[in-house]
């Protein structure tokens, strides 16, 4: 029986955890753990992006990236149902002092003309808005996928107004099968995004946020600070990087747009994953 119930029902494949076993590992704290640096290079050249940090989790590379863009009292704009948003205890209030402006999109997805909307509902007397924030595929959307067009836009309208835009990518690789869009064409108008190495692709622990170097530099602070900071994390990141060797798609589900909990392509060269 396979178990479509959700995406975080994958397990590690027996290469894979071989792969884990005999990975070479270094103190990842002084940048020393090869295994590491191979699995972050990797993301960085598949999202387009200078530079990328592996953390134990989405929910830390959201409030990671969160941390890192903004100021206390600024604000962060994201669909309502957003992970970010919904589904992190409010993280980034907690965490950043941050408010956040949340708009009632169409199943995850909100327009141009929306983000306007929401920003023209800042004033002087309102909290900055530093951060637009999308999610692909939006999970509490029944797995919706932005179209590309639109994510350039709405990026636009962002930077043009002198803010940050990040992409929770959890499921960026469904949207890239659904589309046949690469992820680094998803990625490219987004100054952070991150990948879920624990949804789809049969790793037990962990996610990647890349973005430019200097951003990467001064996320690994907040890495440090919120206590995602390891030793010998190569044992972990090789079930990432083993992945394109021992995921080999087994199953592709009907639809990638209401069933993202399948085993995707991951890599350019053919890997499971999302």
């Amino acid at each position: 029986m396979i178990d479509l119930y959700s995406d975080t029902m994958t397990r590690p494949s027996a290469a894979m955890r071989r792969a884990m076993a005999e990975a070479e590992v270094g103190d990842e704290q002084k940048r020393e753990d090869p295994t590491t640096n191979k699995l972050q290079e990797m993301v960085a050249r598949i999202l387009g992006k200078e530079a990328a940090v592996f953390l134990p989790s989405g929910s830390m590379c959201n409030a990671i990236a969160v941390k890192t863009h903004t100021q206390a009292g600024e604000a962060i704009i994201c669909e309502r149902l957003a992970h970010v948003y919904r589904s992190e205890f409010g993280g980034a209030a907690v965490l950043s002092g941050v408010t956040t402006e949340p708009i009632d999109g169409m199943q995850g997805i909100f327009t141009p003309d929306q983000v306007n909307q929401a920003l023209a509902r800042f004033g002087a007397y309102s909290a900055v808005p530093r951060v637009l924030c999308v999610e692909q595929t939006h999970n509490f959307g029944a797995g919706s996928v932005w179209p590309l067009e639109q994510l350039r836009a709405v990026s636009k309208i962002a930077h043009d107004r002198g803010m940050k835009t990040h992409m929770d990518g959890a499921r960026l690789f469904n949207a890239q099968v659904a589309s046949g869009i690469p992820a680094k064409e998803f990625a490219a108008t987004f100054d952070s995004v991150w990948i879920d190495l624990s949804k789809g692709l049969g790793c037990g622990v962990g996610a990647v946020l890349a973005g430019s170097a200097d951003f990467i530099a001064r996320a690994w602070r907040f890495k440090h600070m919120f206590g995602g900071a390891m030793r010998q994390s190569g044992n972990l990141a090789a079930a990432g990087t083993a992945a394109e060797d021992s995921s080999k798609p087994k199953l592709k589900a009907p639809d990638p747009f209401y069933f993202p909990q399948a085993a995707l392509e991951l890599f350019d060269g053919g890997a499971s994953g999302c």
